[in-house]
């Protein structure tokens, strides 16, 4: 009978935070008022992840029958129907090509020009909303450690003012630590993979850009792009020496 009653008076301590039936929003509000700004940063996690999913795709940046197209009519000297082709498919290739075609007149130099000034333009849009999803890969677990520290105060709150005896009560606190932490890793995780993972994609396709643009402007002018100027003084400077 002494047994049954000690098992039934700690039954009637065990705490509500450690059912195994909690339903999502117990563990929220178990997890204190950090649970707000770490909720926030999942819903950003979660929306950037699905955003670049969409707008990162080769086959959307990257037409193979645009391509195609529009160098098949630079190639064959139809400028004018090339632009009409880039000005009907809008889109971060077509914006690239069409500025260096509009500089054509003027030569080469110009027409180099403005296509690397539009690419510096029109790839920033492939790494939009990286630098955010990295932030919240860097803040999450600092969230989480913020929550357990404050879980923490608690507990030891609680045992200055009432002592050992209180389960329940130190249980909230550590139930708060725990569950904050856990929180703040299980967002900063995916959201550092999608980072990297996003990341490299947005290189390797500004990489393909990079050579499809290349690829129209040799074509426009049927000969290599020149090298740049560092280059041509360093070959300069050892042709003279050579000569010396």
């Amino acid at each position: 009978m002494v047994v049954e009653g000690v098992g039934d008076r700690f039954a009637g301590d065990r705490p509500t935070p450690y059912n195994s039936a909690m339903s999502i929003l117990e563990i929220f509000k178990a997890g204190g008022p950090v649970m707000w700004p770490l909720a926030i940063c999942s819903v950003v996690t979660v929306a950037i992840i699905i955003e670049r999913a969409l707008e990162l795709r080769t086959s959307r940046i990257l037409d193979p029958s645009v391509v195609e197209r529009v160098t098949g009519l630079v190639e064959g000297g139809r400028l004018d129907r090339a632009m009409e082709v880039c000005r009907k498919n809008p889109g971060i290739f077509t914006h690239i090509v069409a500025a260096g075609l509009h500089q054509a007149p003027k030569g080469e130099p110009f027409a180099r020009e403005a296509v690397e000034d539009a690419g510096r333009h029109e790839t920033t849009r492939l790494t939009r909303y990286l630098p955010t999803l990295g932030t919240v890969a860097a803040v999450s677990p600092l969230l989480g450690l913020l929550g357990t520290v404050t879980g923490m105060i608690a507990v030891f709150k609680t045992i200055a003012n009432s002592g050992i005896g209180q389960a329940a009560e130190l249980s909230n606190g550590i139930s708060q630590a725990l569950i904050t932490t856990a929180t703040g890793l299980l967002i900063a995780i995916p959201a550092l993979v999608a980072y990297n993972y996003y990341s490299e994609r947005a290189e390797r396709i500004i990489n393909r850009l990079e050579g499809a643009s290349l690829r129209v402007l040799r074509s426009l002018f049927q000969v290599p792009l020149q090298a740049p100027v560092e280059v041509d003084r360093t070959q300069a400077s050892e042709s003279a020496s050579r000569s010396e």
